[in-house]
Order: C-alpha cells, then structure tokens, then sequence
C-alpha cells in the first residue's frame, strides 16, 4: 500500500509504503501525483519511505515503476529512499542509471534529514 504523506507540498512528493507495493498502487497513488507535480513544477523531488511493515514489491509493481521511470527519467530532481536494507542500495545504483536526478538511501531514523535533502538544503 502507498499513503502521500503530509509533507506533500510544492514540488515535493513524500509518500510511505507498507505490506506490498502494487501496480494499482502505482497507477492509483504515485503516477497521479507525480503528473501533477510535473505539470505544475516541472521536476519533482520524491522522498519513499518504506516503513517497518513494508515486506516489497510484487513483480508487476516493478514493471510499472521502470515504465514510468524511463518515460519520466528527466522529471527526477532528487529521490530518497527511507529504511529498507542494503537492497535499497543496488536499487538506488539501477534508478542512478535510469533517471537523471540525484539519488540517496536514507536510514529510518533519518527521515528528516532525507526530507530537507530532497528540498535541496542539506547536501
């Protein structure tokens, strides 16, 4: 499940993801917000806060976020990924590739250092 977090202003997306991400997650969440943002703003910066509940993505989830990834690969300011473990890592290295913001895997406890990172004032 994906929830857009208060924190949602500007050109800034926060949203949290727990149990499973899926495609409708996707397609009914992220994907509205994110085309909002850009039609407005332009780029967006997004920070994903996978929280303790959060055990992954199902197969189609990942199909639509390379999707949407590659046809929005230039919208990308800046990405943060909250929690999650080392895999979040090689993740993060494959959407390097893929999009041309900047990206950065936060740890939990660093959810507002992450937050102030994506709006550009921590470096």
């Amino acid at each position: 499940m994906l929830y857009v977090l208060p924190e949602t202003a500007g050109d800034i997306i926060v949203v949290q993801a727990t149990e499973t991400l899926t495609a409708k997650d996707y397609q009914e969440t992220f994907i509205p917000q994110m085309e909002e943002k850009v039609a407005a703003h332009g780029g967006v910066r997004v920070l994903l806060y996978l929280d303790h509940g959060f055990t992954g993505f199902e197969a189609e989830a990942l199909w639509e976020d390379l999707k949407f990834g590659l046809a929005h690969r230039n919208d990308f300011i800046r990405l943060a990924v909250v929690g999650g473990s080392e895999w979040v890592d090689w993740l993060l290295k494959v959407a390097e590739g893929l999009i041309k913001g900047e990206t950065k895997h936060f740890t939990e406890a660093q959810f507002l250092q992450a937050l102030h990172w994506i709006d550009g004032n921590e470096d």
